[in-house]
Parts: structure tokens; sequence; C-alpha cells
């Protein structure tokens, strides 16, 4: 008599249910900006009405038209774009730089110095609000651009994750090799190490455009002029001191936000191969 071997799932096999709470978390992730656009398709009244409204209105094209009559709209999500590119570039660059030297390059006081960087990651942000303007005011860049621009440029953290990143992923042999061939320390990193971690740099890149693009503090304090405002700053300028349209500063947050989705439905996959390829690798 013979038994009948076990069966077995395949392996890598999906199941059903694991369909069902991807489509649940999808729903659930997606509502917020559904429900930001149903509000903005209606006024305060409807907003606030129980049970709330699920269908959109057809006032969108209206409160639209009086975002862009009530501050210049559509300049602010340009110096969005313009300084949200510019940092986003910038750490990309200038961290994996700064990385590629703590992790590959020996010189006096490197430990302690990255230490001092990684340190700096626990100092709140608000604590550096006063001196940072102080330096753009004396440098004579407030109400400026640049003053958003510059002080984003590098960051702790992305050094910190570079650093790791390079650690991981090239070998001190592949840096001997290209310097026995020739090559100086910038050649090193701009044509071997930095093509390896690019998807990295990319992904770095993109926290950083998207922190950028959706800080509010710093340009609430460093803006003055309507014409230099950034996207949240424009959100902002929609409400009046006593009451808030629903309505118009939803509508504004709306157009504020489909930047940014457009952006991850056009590089998401790219986004996710990075940081899986750093998470095997690293």
């Amino acid at each position: 008599m013979t038994t009948a071997a076990p069966r077995h799932r395949r392996p890598g096999r999906v199941r059903w249910w694991t369909y069902l709470l991807l489509a649940a978390a999808t729903v659930a992730c997606l509502f917020p900006l559904y429900w930001m656009f149903i509000v903005a398709t209606t006024d305060t009244a409807t907003a606030t009405r129980m049970p709330p409204e699920v269908v959109p209105g057809d006032n969108f094209l209206h409160l639209v038209g009086l975002v862009l009559e009530t501050v210049p709209f559509l300049q602010a999500l340009l110096n969005s774009l313009a300084v949200a590119t510019a940092i986003g570039v910038g750490q990309a660059v200038l961290c994996a730089l700064a990385g590629f030297a703590f992790a590959k390059l020996s010189f006096p006081g490197r430990n302690t110095l990255f230490l001092l960087v990684v340190l700096t990651m626990t100092v709140p942000t608000q604590l550096s609000v006063i001196p940072q303007y102080m330096i753009m005011s004396q440098l004579g860049w407030v109400d400026t651009l640049q003053a958003l621009i510059v002080p984003g440029l590098a960051s702790a953290f992305g050094i910190f994750w570079m650093r790791q990143h390079i650690t991981a992923t090239i070998s001190d042999e592949l840096v001997q090799a290209a310097t026995i061939d020739g090559a100086n320390t910038w050649q090193v990193f701009w044509r071997i190490a930095f093509p390896i971690v690019r998807p990295a740099a990319f992904v770095l890149g993109l926290f950083g455009f998207v922190t950028a693009w959706n800080d509010f503090l710093w340009p609430f304090i460093v803006l003055k002029s309507p014409e230099r405002y950034t996207a949240q700053i424009a959100i902002k300028a929609l409400q009046n001191s006593y009451d808030v349209d629903l309505g118009l500063a939803m509508s504004g947050s709306f157009l504020a936000t489909v930047p940014l989705a457009v952006l991850f439905v056009i590089v998401g996959r790219r986004m996710v191969a990075g940081i899986l390829e750093g998470a095997f690798k690293g």
C-alpha cells in the first residue's frame, strides 16, 4: 500500500485574500484624495453636511477660477516646481558625493565628522529657523527662492543613507583599481561610483522633491511677496483670518496635489525598484 505524497503549495503563490487586502489598502490610500476632490467641487455647507456627500458636485471649475483670481497660484506651482527640482537634484548628487567621501576616502577626523553629521538629525527643525533666517538676512536672500533652495541642497539623512549604500555596494578594490588606472577622486566618483548607486540617489532625490514641495514652515517665514509664494503658502493665502472656505481651500490643495500624483505615476515603478535594490544589496 502506497501513501500519497503530501501536497505542497507552490512557492510564491499569492492567495486571494492578499489581493483583497491590497485592494482595501489602495482604496484607503486613495479615498482622502477622492474626498478632497468632492469638497473641491462643492461649498462649505455641503462639505459639512451629515451624512456626507460621496458624489462630486459641479462647482469645481468655478472654484478653480476663484483660486486663480485670489492668489497667483500657477506662479506658485512653478515656484514649487523649481525649488523642489533643485533640491531633489542637489540632494541626489551632493549627498552621494558626501557619502562617497565618508565611505571610501581617508582623511583626518572622518569618523568624528560623520558622527556630527548624524547627530544633527536629532536637532528639531524648529530650532534652526532663527539662525537660518539670520543667515539669509545677512546674505540678502529674504523673500527669494534661493533662501529655500540652498539650505535644502543636502541633508544629514541623505548623507547617512548614501554612505551606507556606497559602503555596501562599492568595494575598496574597485576604487583602488580605478585609482591605479589613473583616475582622480572626482572621476572615481562620477564615472564609477555614482552610476552604481544611481537608483538609491534617484530615490533620495525623489524624497527630497516631495519634502520640498510639501514644506510650509520655512517658506511661510522667509517669503513675503505673492509672486514668490510656493504652492503651500498660496493655499494658506486662500484662507482669511476669520473663517475658511473649505471648497476654495480644497480646490487649491487638489491643484497642488495633482503634480505629485502625476510624478508618482511616472516614476513610481523606478522608485520601488531603487528601494528594493538598496534593500537587497544593503
